[in-house]
């Protein structure tokens, strides 16, 4: 069975492979909210259609039964408010560490304003010290 009326995120639609994601981290706009932390990262062409996603849900978030629902509701808002987006995108979703469950709501809420936020200039971030993570 497939999302609301058949409509899923194809292959086309995400973000795969390694350097794809690291693109994204290095060169992309970070937002964060209440629920996310978006990275963004403007494409060549095309529209909201366009736009493909990756979803990064670490082990903290608990078992896979846990992380693999949160990666499918994660997937399910961005499939819901990609129509608002302004062009082809890359996105990057990171979920905060919450111990309460993710109402998709709540999601589809903050995604959008979390998004265009990152486009126009995103959260500042500190620098990371040469050699890796502090």
């Amino acid at each position: 069975m497939t999302a609301a009326g058949g409509a899923t995120l194809g292959s086309a639609q995400r973000l795969k492979s390694q350097p794809e994601f690291r693109a994204v981290y290095q060169r992309g706009q970070r937002a964060g909210g209440r629920w996310l932390t978006v990275v963004v990262l403007p494409r060549r062409g095309g529209g909201p259609e366009a736009s493909r996603l990756g979803v990064s849900v670490s082990k903290d978030h608990g078992g896979a039964v846990r992380r693999n629902k949160l990666k499918r509701l994660l997937r399910e808002a961005f499939r819901h408010e990609r129509q608002q987006l302004p062009f082809a995108l890359d996105v990057v979703l990171i979920p905060r560490q919450r111990a309460d469950d993710f109402p998709l709501a709540e999601l589809r809420r903050e995604l959008v304003p979390l998004i265009q936020r990152a486009l126009q200039g995103g959260d500042r971030r500190r620098p990371r010290p040469p050699g890796g993570r502090p």
